[in-house]
């Protein structure tokens, strides 16, 4: 599938597919988030998902970065196209997302340092609040989780 250089939203029937944009707007993202120390920490957690992931970043809906993506089909007929992991580099938290949800995967963050979760995503207030190891055991197992529902594809 083609790269497409802008997001947008295909609708057709019962298809609902968010496209990425292209990886070269990765860096442009990344450059243009403030303040500076949100900017570094997004950095650094493109770095950590790549090499965690082995796959490379797309930007989704113009400000999560996914690293991996998954074709989903639900009973309805309804299907789409979603990111596996990834983070948004939030102005009052980052977000580090693991789909669907973290209910298996408690041991793991009782180990991981301060954060508050919502279904699918971890909050995080900065990123040294979080043992980076512990962080990726947690993607990892995720993504393993993940798997098991749906395939994940690299990007």
């Amino acid at each position: 599938m083609p790269v497409p250089s802008k997001v947008s939203w295909q609708r057709g029937g019962s298809f609902f597919r968010q496209k990425w944009m292209a990886a070269s707007e990765v860096d442009d993202f990344l450059r243009a988030v403030v303040p500076e120390k949100r900017q570094q920490e997004a950095i650094t957690l493109d770095a950590f998902f790549r090499d965690v992931t082995g796959f490379e970043p797309r930007l989704w809906s113009g400000n999560m970065m996914g690293y991996g993506y998954y074709d989903y089909r639900y009973a309805s007929g309804r299907e789409g196209r979603w990111f596996a992991t990834g983070f948004a580099p939030r102005k009052a938290k980052l977000s580090i997302y693991i789909m669907p949800g973290y209910a298996d995967f408690g041991s793991i963050l009782a180990r991981l340092g301060k954060h508050t979760k919502g279904k699918s995503c971890l909050y995080l207030n900065k990123l040294e609040d979080a043992d980076m190891d512990v962080l990726a055991e947690l993607v990892r197992a995720g993504l393993v989780d993940f798997g098991k529902r749906w395939p994940v594809k690299g990007t």
